[in-house]
């Protein structure tokens, strides 16, 4: 049995708490929200963000990220551009050996890195361990079989937090491959994004088809650009997790698309959702970063255009339909 502290209190730290419960750890959960902390260790529920769903009563929401000390893992469920932040204030200058994981997608918009390349100015890499893959919390929560990857620079580091998730509805693979685990992650929330901003104009599975796998060619494009390896693209933290985020109605990026495609504002968007929507953030970082290497990403330059040019959102495919023709790439 491992003492777990999970930083963060919405949906997917919960879920994932409740994981760990399941596989008999001592868990606690580090809600900064004092009305939500005491609702959760008077009812074990999270009604705002999973309804309906029980909570095991072993699991203890706690006002004190000090007690970090005396953990063996650490769980980051947190926004990306929130993860600085957090490390800055509670780990500069971290001596303990507990295993970090990361459970966020994204990339930092003022720096453009990748989340392990932010945890590693404060703690050793060898201790920050990614798990990532085609999850919703809403289905995690009740047990629904479901995949994920564990992915380090230290095989020993991704293998022990395999053993600590793993159980008969959450089946845990290890991926040596940190940064394209990390990058499918992450730009697959921008892709999403423009799925459902074409779904919210009305365009069909024909539309749908060919954005994601024209999608599919700019993550491998921008991902082996960066670093990562091509396969790993193709896995469940590439083209698995696309899907789930692309085509779910648990997807707050589809749904926020969704409400772009319809003529929301994002502002009003963003209200709607009432969540954090990571792919709006890594849109500008990814966009940008391509930019720096030369990477062409026609897909997710629209997407951007409607975030933070004001196009016209409309247009944005018949742009793409209407660019100069050429062959078929599958690189």
């Amino acid at each position: 049995m491992s003492k777990v502290m999970v930083v963060g209190g919405g949906s997917w730290g919960c879920a994932l708490a409740q994981v760990l419960a399941d596989n008999e750890h001592r868990v606690q959960i580090y809600m900064r929200n004092e009305e939500q902390r005491r609702e959760f260790n008077k009812s074990h529920s999270l009604p705002r963000f999973l309804p309906g769903v029980s909570f095991s009563q072993q699991i203890e929401a706690v006002a004190d990220l000090n007690q970090y000390d005396q953990m063996d893992f650490i769980v980051f469920a947190l926004p990306t551009q929130s993860i600085r932040g957090v490390l800055e204030e509670h780990f500069s200058g971290y001596q303990g050996s507990a295993i970090f994981v990361n459970v966020a997608k994204g990339l930092e918009l003022r720096t453009h890195k990748r989340i392990s390349e932010i945890f590693s100015e404060y703690i050793p890499l060898e201790q920050y361990v990614c798990l990532s893959g085609p999850t919703h919390a809403e289905e995690v929560a009740i047990h629904m079989p479901s995949t994920i990857v564990s992915s380090s620079v230290s095989e020993q580091s991704s293998e022990r937090v395999q053993d600590l998730f793993m159980n008969s509805v959450f089946r845990v693979y290890t991926n040596s491959d940190l940064i394209g685990v990390e990058l499918g992650g992450a730009t697959k929330n921008v892709l999403a994004l423009g799925l459902g901003v074409a779904s919210g104009l009305g365009f069909g599975d024909n539309t749908m088809a060919a954005l994601m796998t024209r999608g599919m060619h700019e993550i491998v494009r921008f991902g082996t650009a960066m670093g990562g390896n091509k396969e790993t693209f193709y896995g469940l933290t590439g083209m698995g997790d696309l899907i789930v985020t692309a085509t779910s109605q648990h997807s707050r990026n589809r749904r926020a698309g969704v409400l772009l495609g319809q003529g929301y504002s994002l502002q009003e968007t963003t209200h709607k959702v009432n969540m954090v929507v990571e792919g709006v953030m890594t849109c500008k970082a990814l966009y940008e970063q391509a930019q720096v290497l030369g990477v062409d990403m026609p897909i997710t330059r629209e997407i951007y255009g409607v975030l933070y040019e004001d196009l016209d959102v409309a247009g944005a495919v018949e742009r793409l339909m209407e660019r100069e023709k050429k062959r078929e790439s599958l690189d």
